[in-house]
């Protein structure tokens, strides 16, 4: 279920101070960050964040296409290497010893 428009988007506090202390002084700097709960906002655009997934940080740049998303979304948490593989069996050749 969506949150209410009422309330406005989801942002963490530490986040949100972060970000506006950032394009006060006009920094660009890379931000590690374990929320990855916090929607994108437009003030982000053109921030990189250093998000966590659980083993290590991904840095994310922000674009304006990424606007409302969550930056969780950005960042998978699982690496999928592929269904079973089949590994053919040697058999031996006729005529090699």
């Amino acid at each position: 279920m969506a949150r209410s428009v009422k309330k406005g988007p989801f942002i963490d506090e530490h986040l949100l101070k972060k970000v506006q202390a950032m394009n006060t002084s006009g920094e660009r700097k890379v931000t590690k960050t374990w929320s990855r709960r916090s929607t994108i906002i437009p003030d982000m655009i053109g921030h990189t964040f250093a998000v966590h997934n659980g083993r290590k940080f991904i840095p994310v740049f922000v674009s304006e296409n990424m606007v409302g998303h969550k930056l969780g979304e950005f960042v998978p948490t699982r690496v999928f290497r592929g269904h079973g593989q089949h590994v053919a069996e040697k058999t031996p050749v006729p005529g090699k010893a």
